[in-house]
């Protein structure tokens, strides 16, 4: 069922097929996808409906852990459900713009900070292109290289400005541009928060619809975060490649670890204002 999902989630460009065939040792399968004819027709760069499934995965682990947590210390202290309602809403909603803005921020920042230093190379380059020359062949002269092979690389990367600029980012600052956008990726990270973290309140906010439901609340807000966490932390192979089984049952381990903790900390305070008020 998940390889169903996944296979819908992530386009199967080629270097994901070669993935899966390392993975399953399928050497005849790798060497296909490593022919002339699969490399030449392969597009560089990343998939407009693939670009921002990282975010929608990690926005959602936090959303649904955030909510589930804040919900578990309620129980704990033996609240008002009513409480969990309130409470739970308010952090959803509060984490997951606070959790966009500081998404937006980082990308942009990001990508600010790598326009500017490719301005600042391209300067270099059409100003000293000497000494960034110099650059370039100090660089892959510590990978190894020399002799006439290395003039001759240098040669043909000084030859392109655009390839010269692109080299020095990535081999001398380390840094690579990519096309997200980050406001995209802000509503992206936002609404799978939002989505996700609402999983908990399911069972408290239509209680009143059921009466099993109203007297079992935080039971069944446990067995609906729990296979929430399990089904996100499955889609996490689609980011990290991890076994979907296991990226679920980690998922679900670090969840309930963390609903533990608030649940043991909302007792252990009931507790405390209780015997304090006697």
């Amino acid at each position: 069922m998940f390889r169903v999902l996944f296979s819908k989630l992530r386009p199967k460009s080629r270097p994901a097929l070669a993935s899966d065939a390392f993975r399953k040792g399928d050497l005849e399968t790798h060497r296909k996808l490593h022919s002339p004819e699969q490399i030449g027709k392969e597009p560089w760069h990343k998939t407009e409906q693939g670009k921002y499934i990282g975010q929608a995965v990690y926005g959602a682990s936090d959303g649904i852990v955030t909510t589930f947590a804040a919900i578990s210390g309620i129980a704990g202290a033996n609240l008002n459900p009513k409480i969990a309602i309130i409470v739970g809403l308010a952090n959803l909603f509060a984490d997951g713009i606070s959790m966009a803005i500081g998404d937006y921020l980082s990308e942009k920042s990001e990508k600010d900070y790598i326009r500017y230093e490719k301005e600042r190379e391209m300067w270099e380059v059409e100003h000293m292109p000497e000494a960034e020359k110099l650059e370039v062949k100090e660089i892959y002269k510590r990978k190894g290289l020399s002799g006439e092979k290395l003039e001759n690389l240098v040669d043909a990367i000084t030859s392109n400005k655009e390839i010269w600029v692109d080299t020095m980012l990535h081999e001398e600052l380390g840094l690579f541009e990519d096309d997200t956008n980050p406001l995209k990726s802000a509503v992206v990270t936002f609404l799978s928060f939002v989505i996700a973290g609402f999983m908990p309140l399911i069972a408290y906010v239509f209680a009143s619809q059921s009466q099993i439901l109203a007297q079992n609340q935080f039971l069944a807000s446990c067995i609906i975060t729990a296979a929430t966490l399990f089904f996100v932390g499955a889609l996490r192979q689609i980011v990290t490649g991890v076994k979907w089984y296991k990226g679920g049952i980690e998922m679900l381990f670090v969840g309930g670890l963390s609903a533990a903790v608030a649940y043991l900390i909302g007792w252990v305070l009931e507790k405390i204002v209780h015997i304090t008020t006697l």
